[in-house]
């Protein structure tokens, strides 16, 4: 009887090893998926960039300059959005943010009844003043420009905006601050040695101005030579030259 049951347990594992090994083959007869003779795409690897081949960053336009088109009345839509958390009143209350009447070159972090935070007193041991590029780098980046601020600000980095908006701060106060001078143009660069002319233009020589031909003889022919005297033919033998008697 043990041993009855000891066959079934045996043929029922060895049918169970047999039904796996046959999925699997018919599986892999199914599934199976050769190597294409010509494969279809190389795709190419990136290649890193050699440092110094990066393209720089275009150069920040000062605040300067922008300010002598910024215009002072779009700048007060603008500041509609700084009013959830400031006042620009004479006078006017301290709210999540400091009241910023007369703002421009007031000294940093020094206005009555506000609790500045730690970044911000510990910039202003450094910037003294809200200079226009102090104001224009805060209004970029808040904290970037001032580490540890409390502002929630994330910052305009639309120039244009931005200029605008210090413009009109500009205009809180009694006594507006002169705007600063836009920096002069660069000199235009000098052509660099052995650079080659443009296109349509003769190469010359430097400081050696054009000067015209003086009467060039055509190419091929020779000046003619000065007419010779012809040679005196002597007189015949025999015969003596006449004289006057």
């Amino acid at each position: 009887m043990e041993s009855s049951q000891s066959n079934k347990f045996i043929m029922a594992f060895l049918a169970a090893v047999f039904v796996v090994m046959s999925v699997s083959l018919f599986s892999d007869v199914i599934f199976d998926s050769p190597k294409p003779e010509k494969e279809g795409y190389f795709i190419k690897p990136l290649e890193a960039s050699a440092g110094g081949e990066e393209k720089a960053a275009p150069a920040a336009v000062p605040i300067a300059t922008l300010l002598q088109t910024a215009d002072p009345v779009k700048g007060a839509d603008v500041f509609k959005r700084c009013q959830a958390c400031h006042t620009g009143a004479k006078g006017g209350p301290n709210k999540v943010g400091p009241d910023l009447w007369d703002i421009v070159d007031r000294p940093i972090a020094s206005h009555p009844g506000f609790s500045y935070s730690a970044g911000m007193k510990e910039f202003a041991q450094t910037a003294k003043l809200w200079t226009y590029d102090h104001l224009n780098g805060f209004l970029t980046s808040p904290k970037n420009y001032v580490k540890g601020t409390a502002m929630g600000f994330a910052g305009d980095k639309n120039d244009a905006e931005r200029a605008n908006l210090i413009a009109y701060l500009r205009t809180l106060s009694d006594n507006p601050k002169p705007l600063p001078e836009a920096p002069a143009a660069a000199p235009a660069a000098a052509p660099a040695e052995g650079a080659k002319p443009a296109e349509g233009e003769a190469e010359k020589p430097a400081g050696e101005a054009e000067k015209p031909a003086e009467n060039p003889a055509p190419q091929g022919e020779q000046p003619a030579a000065p007419a010779q005297p012809a040679p005196a033919q002597p007189a015949p033998q025999g015969e003596m030259p006449a004289t006057n008697n």
